[in-house]
């Protein structure tokens, strides 16, 4: 038995495409976070891959929300009206998770390069990933229960393919 919707027209599968990005998402999520634990438990000097790693994350996940922002969501809103309250949630969650992509950029990037990592830094770094987690994962769940069955429902009328739809689904990064 599928969790997910099957679409009318699988061209516009766009509640699959969710799942699927948020999938990519999270696997990436842990990388990173295995990365930087990696680095915090045997100290030296910060890898370039980390800090490539984190800013590739960083920048997929936030090109995901502002398509969803500037696109996915007023389209939406427009067809199901009575989504605005989840949608509303959904950007301010948008909004928490840029403060702490800020926040996780800024201690990856002042990793110490001393041979034996600072505990205060670890603590700092590990607990700011741990609620940038903890978000996304709570973020995710809600929006697949709330929006998948809409999203599968959009047909190419509602202007899904101008609206950020393509960036929506990082197609260019999720895509073999």
């Amino acid at each position: 038995m599928s969790l997910r919707p099957e679409p009318s027209d699988r061209l516009t599968a766009f509640g699959n495409q969710l799942v699927d990005v948020h999938l990519y998402l999270r696997e990436e999520l842990a990388r990173l976070r295995a990365d930087v634990a990696a680095h915090l438990t045997s100290g030296g000097e910060r890898p370039r891959e980390l800090r490539a790693h984190c800013l590739a994350f960083c920048s997929a996940l936030t090109r995901h929300h502002t398509a969803e922002d500037e696109g996915v969501f007023p389209t939406l809103a427009r067809r199901h009206p009575e989504l605005r309250p989840v949608l509303d949630e959904l950007s301010r969650d948008h909004e928490q998770v840029t403060e702490l992509l800020r926040a996780v950029r800024k201690l990856v990037d002042g990793l110490g390069a001393g041979p034996e990592p600072d505990p205060a830094e670890v603590r700092r770094i590990s607990g700011e990933l741990d609620g940038l987690v903890a978000l996304l994962e709570s973020h995710f769940t809600y929006e697949e229960r709330k929006l998948v069955a809409a999203l599968n429902a959009l047909d190419g009328s509602e202007g899904a393919r101008d609206a950020g739809f393509e960036d929506f689904a990082l197609r260019d990064l999720t895509q073999p």
